[in-house]
């Protein structure tokens, strides 16, 4: 098929995108920068997700797109600006996408428009699944936008997916890397309270999702893209001092985070138990439903990378 992934060249899309063009598929990357094609069938074309362009001739004859733009979360400061820029940056280019849709003179099959748990806002111990309501507070409200831009697509006869995706791990981006420093300097330890629940997933199921996603036709509306086991924060950082031999002794208090961070602190300080329950009634079968699995494969990449090509 041909297969366009706006946001291709960011540490989910570029593993997408690699994964797409070796199952021999045309992959057209919409970037504000060009990349390196991991193979001949993928294509690199400029866009800057807020005007109009020579990328509009490609969403014509495309069969699925795949939204992942969206400035970083946790890099820096919520500030004015930065929410601007966050929301600007997802529920725009969104807007900007689905406009182009309705050019189309056949509707688009598919559109896979990423989304976040944070949709539900920060949560105690209840189990959420994708018919539990929105939450509270600036995460929630910026993925109840980004969603309802995605949706306005399903008016045009697209099948619309929406993946709210939970804590990514691999070792070459995301939030592990950056846990994994104080743990190998023997100073890791879980972020108070300790008691919220972490919804995660590797990467490699994220993106065995999307495909799962593209083959089943019955499939749409948000899908919770996370693994069977969360976990409490206490509970993950045990298990990455395990897995990494190193302990998991010196907590982070919250209020350190909120005076470093302000209201970004409260998006490590809370959390939410999310099911993927679309994805186990329909069957997905996850490669690491378990957290120290997950991780131990992650090492096992890390020490890998590390080794001559030639006893690899």
């Amino acid at each position: 098929m041909k297969i366009i992934v706006t946001g291709g060249t960011g540490f989910i899309g570029h593993a997408l995108v690699d994964v797409l063009a070796r199952k021999g598929h045309e992959v057209v990357v919409l970037s504000r920068k060009a990349g390196h094609a991991p193979q001949s069938s993928v294509r690199f074309v400029e866009w800057d997700a807020h005007s109009a362009g020579s990328w509009q001739s490609d969403v014509v004859t495309a069969e699925v797109v795949i939204n992942l733009a969206g400035a970083p979360i946790a890099e820096g400061r919520w500030t004015d600006a930065r929410k601007r820029i966050l929301v600007e940056s997802r529920v725009r280019s969104t807007r900007l996408m689905v406009d182009a849709l309705a050019g189309r003179s056949a509707p688009l099959p598919l559109l896979v428009s990423a989304s976040g748990i944070g949709y539900y806002g920060p949560n105690d111990d209840r189990l959420l699944d994708e018919a539990s309501p929105v939450g509270q507070g600036f995460l929630a409200e910026l993925s109840a936008a980004w969603e309802a831009e995605a949706l306005r697509a399903s008016q045009f006869g697209t099948r619309v997916v929406l993946l709210r995706t939970g804590m990514v791990l691999e070792q070459d981006g995301g939030a592990l890397p950056k846990m994994w420093l104080p743990f190998q300097l023997f100073a890791g330890g879980p972020i108070l309270p300790g008691t919220q629940w972490v919804s995660w997933i590797h990467r490699a199921d994220l993106i065995g999702l999307i495909q799962w996603a593209i083959a089943t036709a019955t499939l749409s509306g948000p899908v919770n893209a996370v693994a069977p086991e969360a976990v409490m924060m206490k509970t993950f950082c045990a298990t990455v001092g395990k897995v990494l031999h190193r302990p998991s002794w010196l907590p982070v208090p919250g209020f350190a985070l909120q005076l470093a961070l302000g209201e970004l602190g409260s998006l490590m300080t809370t959390g939410q138990r999310v099911d993927p329950a679309k994805a186990r009634a329909g069957g997905y079968p996850f490669l690491y439903p378990t957290l120290e699995p997950a991780l131990r494969a992650i090492v096992n990449e890390e020490d890998q990378a590390c080794l001559p090509s030639s006893t690899r």
